[in-house]
């Protein structure tokens, strides 16, 4: 069975629902670490009174028994806190009242779903469209990813995230081992390793809110441990590296993805770009760098797999865009919801989920079974196959 997912809810309903099917048999559950990763998305320098008022916990309510999955679908629910505000406004029976006690969206926001979900779906409230696309989703699909990840963690596989750029203000480039990685962007606000690159970060944030505009940046990805092989080069929609550009792109504000040096490698020559091939008795096969990200042919290589992500400018802006009113049809400034100035911070904690929920996926088509146990023995029985070979 493959390992899949479903999210529903709202930005201001009740709560945020998630099914994953598809997980093995006892595999054990750390409650706390499933909330930690969802502390970690609420963090970051840049974010909005949201975050003040929601303290996202994770509650399993099926699939889980004693601490172990049981092979079920593992259901989990996130609750919205600020639900108690909007109790009238998003009710699911009908209310009384006009616009303004409804709470009804009519001015779309550039650069949002507004617009185009009201004409796809053929809605008068874009209220109905902004509930679902708000980035709040992202909560469901960073708590999926974090049972992922578990499942990952099972296995000696890591993974560590950190930001590479906010706006004009890059991070100088490092090549610290994951464990270090990841402790040293825990203490960073804006989750880089250079602490005058932090300062210089967070001053530009608060720069650009009191302008009353936003900033986006780029992330980066690292995941070590991914034994050789997942994925595939026999079918375009099997490759992984394909898979997880489409996972990256598919987060709310992300508009690109390269897989290690990417973009660069359209300006180098073929002898600067690819990995040599090496062997020893200790490694194996590995590669002498790693330009290519831990790819090959839309498999991986047994090195780290690198993803980088860029992500636009949140598009709720405090001194908003020109719109259209879609009763008027007259020009508008573009109704303004709360928003954030900043929230590459967050999004590279959603980027590490998931890029783990994908590489997740692929671990179990490569060695999937319906307990841990028989996925271990796969995987042991897979490496001992690479040491003949």
């Amino acid at each position: 069975m493959s390992l899949r997912y479903l999210t529903a809810g709202e930005t201001h309903g009740p709560q945020l629902t998630a099914i994953i099917e598809g997980l093995p048999s006892n595999l054990t559950i750390d409650f706390e670490e499933l909330n930690f990763q969802l502390h970690r998305r609420q963090k970051g320098h840049g974010r909005g009174r949201r975050m003040q008022i929601e303290k996202d916990t994770a509650n399993i309510v099926g699939g889980v028994r004693h601490g172990k999955t049981t092979g079920a679908p593992v259901a989990l629910v996130v609750e919205n806190n600020d639900w108690k505000h909007w109790t009238s406004v998003m009710n699911i029976e009908p209310i009384e009242g006009g616009d303004e006690e409804k709470r009804r969206v009519h001015r779309p926001r550039p650069g949002h779903a507004d617009l185009n979900g009201g004409l796809k779906y053929d809605l008068k409230d874009l209220r109905n469209v902004l509930e679902r696309s708000s980035a709040r989703e992202t909560a469901a699909r960073v708590a999926v990813g974090a049972v992922a990840r578990q499942l990952l963690a099972e296995f000696g596989i890591k993974v560590a995230g950190q930001v590479i750029r906010i706006g004009e203000i890059e991070a100088p480039a490092n090549q610290l081992p994951v464990d270090e990685l990841i402790r040293l962007t825990e203490e960073s606000s804006v989750r880089v390793v250079d602490k005058e690159t932090e300062q210089k970060m967070t001053d530009y944030i608060d720069q650009i809110k009191a302008e009353g505009d936003s900033i986006g940046g780029i992330v980066e990805c690292i995941i070590e441990g991914v034994p050789i092989g997942l994925g595939s080069h026999v079918q375009w929609d099997r490759k992984l590296d394909g898979r997880i550009a489409q996972a990256v792109v598919s987060i709310n504000a992300f508009k690109g993805c390269e897989i290690g040096i990417g973009f660069e490698a359209a300006k180098l020559r073929g002898s600067q770009v690819h990995d040599e091939i090496m062997y020893n008795a200790e490694r194996g096969y590995h590669r002498a760098t790693n330009r290519l990200g831990g790819f090959e042919g839309g498999m991986t290589n047994g090195e780290q797999i690198v993803v980088r992500g860029v992500m636009k400018p949140i598009p709720t802006l405090y001194k908003p865009l020109r719109s259209v009113d879609i009763d008027t049809k007259e020009p508008f400034t573009a109704q303004v919801e709360r928003s954030d100035s900043c929230a590459v911070p967050a999004a590279s904690v959603v980027m590490e989920h998931v890029v783990a929920w994908e590489v997740a996926k692929a671990f179990l088509e490569k060695f999937g079974g319906d307990s841990i146990e028989e996925i271990r023995a796969n995987l042991n029985n897979y490496l001992d196959q690479l040491g003949r070979y």
